[in-house]
């Protein structure tokens, strides 16, 4: 349903960086990257023709957290953000674990990016 989210950051190149370690395991990369007159704007996805994720300068100073999930193809890569997100410093939030309140076979950890978003990995099915 998304086509594609942008996030306002305080140093849109340290975000997309954090992003870039964390979600290696999802083969996320580097799109496209481009300056504004307010800064750098910087495009990630995972190929194709779309760039679903864009991390561009404050616009606005006040706080806009916001719930990014991304998926995850198993429950290791799951982990394997997590613990990327932990050791680029993040604050975890929820570790990796099943969570059958949302549905059965729902695999997510939950942490912060550098802006304060509460961020998740999740993969949806079985083990």
């Amino acid at each position: 349903m998304i086509d594609h989210l942008s996030l306002q950051c305080a140093d849109p190149a340290a975000t997309a960086g954090f992003y870039l370690d964390v979600f290696a395991p999802l083969g996320v990369g580097e799109v496209m990257r481009f300056p504004v007159p307010e800064g750098l704007v910087i495009g990630l996805g995972t190929g194709g023709d779309s760039i679903p994720l864009w991390f561009g300068p404050l616009v606005d100073p006040g706080t806009r957290p916001v719930h990014l999930a991304l998926a995850a193809p198993s429950r290791e890569a799951v982990d394997e953000v997590f613990a990327a997100a932990v050791r680029r410093g993040a604050e975890p939030l929820h570790e990796p674990r099943l969570w059958p309140e949302y549905h059965p076979g729902y695999y997510g950890a939950f942490f912060r990016d550098p802006d304060g978003n509460n961020v998740e990995a999740v993969h949806h099915g079985a083990p």
